[in-house]
């Protein structure tokens, strides 16, 4: 069975602020993912230039493959000190999680403990502690398997709890015991434990944050895979191999464009039966196939899909609900974890862009596009052509 890191974040302004002063980056590399949280000091613009200072030369120097112990020296030197307060400017938390055999490392600098859920419990890590730089510095280690749940926060979601009349026990263990609630039941996404937590957290605030709050989830689950093919391949000789890939494909499955869904339909020897009611004045109808699970239009409804992912941010909770093409084919992208695009390269005249380059057709354009979009959704994206 194919596992997923599920990822998701969510943040609290301060009151009146319309920056945050946390800030999160997340690192992919074949072998690993890293999610860095960092804390600024205070609230508002300083805290969000400190926080966003101290996680990109985290998520930087990572990407440049730097040894971790240097990259936490090099921030520690680089991290100036409140002269009144005694303390660094910002703080970080580094979850590091190995692909292959599920551990994870954390290295924690002055934000609160994570929360791990294994097994539907909450556990407790143990803790190294190092001194760097003059720096007291928290190890971690452990192994999430399928169904765990790792949380990283920033301390403003604790200081909700800190005096509060409706629950002043929203400490560390009134959180925790809040998500092993969470976890008696069934758990499909990360999304929607952090949300559920930040939602309590908010409340107990009385909707006036009064510091910065973040929560990073992580879930190790089943993938949710889809495939979708669009575009006939440039030698005609050769249809039967995309779609031969699509229809053994181990999960959902999309056709974008009519004659891509005519060479699929041809190969399954049927006809692709058309439903009106989706068509509207500047999208045409979808269709059926048997075997498929959404048939749309190609280069519009791509095109349109592409702006529907912009407007909402890549998040699946602020697609606006819609009768067409390009709400069904969003749904599916965001939905899924795992995206395969078969394209084919055969390129429409009516379509040519003299902009682009003559080996660059609009529909390689929009689905390169449309990748990267996913991509910063945590979304593992794959495109093969033909």
């Amino acid at each position: 069975m194919d596992s997923f890191l599920d990822i998701y974040q969510a943040s609290l302004n301060h009151y009146g602020e319309e920056l945050c002063g946390d800030q999160v980056r997340v690192v992919k590399t074949p072998t690993a993912t890293t999610i860095v949280l960092s804390d600024g000091l205070g609230s508002g613009v300083k805290a969000n230039i400190l926080a966003t200072l101290t996680a990109e030369i985290i998520a930087n120097l990572l990407r440049q493959q730097v040894e971790l112990r240097e990259v936490i020296d090099t921030v520690i030197r680089t991290l100036p000190v409140d002269p009144a307060l005694g303390i660094a400017y910002a703080t970080f938390s580094i979850l590091t999680l190995d692909h292959e055999d599920e551990t994870f490392r954390l290295i924690n600098f002055d934000n609160p403990d994570p929360f791990f859920v294994c097994g539907g419990r909450i556990q407790r890590l143990p803790v190294e502690t190092h001194e760097l730089l003059g720096k007291s510095i928290r190890f971690s280690q452990g192994r999430l398997q399928m169904g765990d749940f790792l949380g990283l926060i920033s301390d403003g979601v604790l200081y909700a709890g800190r005096g509060a009349a409706m629950n002043p026990g929203w400490d560390w263990d009134g959180v925790g015991a809040y998500l092993e609630a969470q976890f008696s039941g069934r758990v499909f996404t990360a999304h929607s434990v952090v949300n559920s937590v930040m939602a309590v957290t908010n409340r107990h605030y009385e909707f006036k944050p009064g510091d910065d709050a973040t929560f990073v989830g992580v879930l190790r689950r089943q993938k949710q895979k889809l495939a979708v093919f669009t575009g006939p391949p440039l030698d005609t000789g050769f249809d039967y191999v995309p779609v031969e890939r699509l229809l053994d494909f181990d999960g959902r499955k999309v056709i974008c464009g009519g004659t891509t869904a005519n060479i699929v339909a041809a190969f399954l020897k049927t006809s692709v039966e058309t439903d009106m009611s989706t068509a509207t004045s500047e999208l045409p109808a979808t269709g059926r196939l048997p075997g498929i699970d959404l048939v749309t239009e190609g280069i519009l409804t791509l095109a349109a899909a592409l702006e529907e992912l912009d407007r909402c941010e890549g998040k699946l909770e602020r697609l606006q609900p819609a009768h067409n093409g390009v709400y069904y084919l969003v749904r599916e992208l965001l939905s899924a974890d795992a995206i395969t695009f078969l394209v084919g390269q055969s390129v429409n005249p009516a379509y040519r862009n003299p902009l682009l380059p003559r080996n660059v057709s609009i529909r390689t354009y929009l689905v390169e596009r449309i990748a990267g979009r996913l991509e910063q959704a945590n979304k593992d994206v794959t495109i093969e052509y033909y």
